[in-house]
């Protein structure tokens, strides 16, 4: 089977079930900054030393397809073959969240995006996730999205945000601290 196909040649793509959609489109721009935070992610966790920070972002990986995959699927392709972010998704990120938070010190005050190098590109990878959660509230203007991606990509910018911190405590790192001049 071969890479190239030649169908997006005049600058388009096909979605799930059939629709040929503007390589530009609010739909492409938002699952292809859902792919980039995949890549994002996987240079995090190529970073990472910590086993259970591996680990995490592999799961996130793994996830950031089913949101992938759902977004290049418009609500009204309803084969079975078309995997959808569930709540199931958002809470079990919940739930890690809550289990990280509770192995570090609460925050006093603002923190700087760095620390360790597994932490620095965590927060990349963080402000590319909120770049796809404006992207995708855009497209939920323009046509029907499901309503869990949102709560999602949501809770997914927090998540990064928490391991960030947990990779710079792993680490023997302190959050950096703003500082106002």
């Amino acid at each position: 089977m071969k890479i190239y196909t030649r169908t997006g040649d005049e600058g388009e793509t096909a979605l799930f079930g059939g629709r040929r959609v503007g390589k530009g489109s609010a739909r492409l721009e938002a699952y292809g900054t859902v792919d980039e935070l995949n890549s994002q992610l996987g240079l995090a966790r190529a970073s990472a030393v910590h086993e259970e920070i591996h680990t995490l972002i592999e799961e996130l990986q793994n996830e950031r397809f089913v949101l992938g995959a759902d977004l290049a699927s418009p609500m009204d392709v309803k084969n079975g073959k078309v995997t959808r972010v569930e709540e199931r998704h958002v809470r079990q990120l919940e739930t890690r969240i809550d289990r990280l938070e509770e192995k570090l010190d609460p925050i006093r005050f603002f923190i700087l995006p760095g620390g360790s190098e597994t932490a620095a590109r965590l927060h990349v990878c963080r402000t590319v996730c909120r770049r796809a959660e404006r992207l995708l509230v855009h497209l939920s203007t323009l046509e029907e999205i499901n309503a869990f991606d949102l709560q999602y990509i949501n809770r997914l910018s927090d998540f990064l945000f928490v391991l960030a911190r947990y990779a710079n405590h792993t680490a023997g790192q302190k959050d950096l601290q703003w500082r106002q001049e």
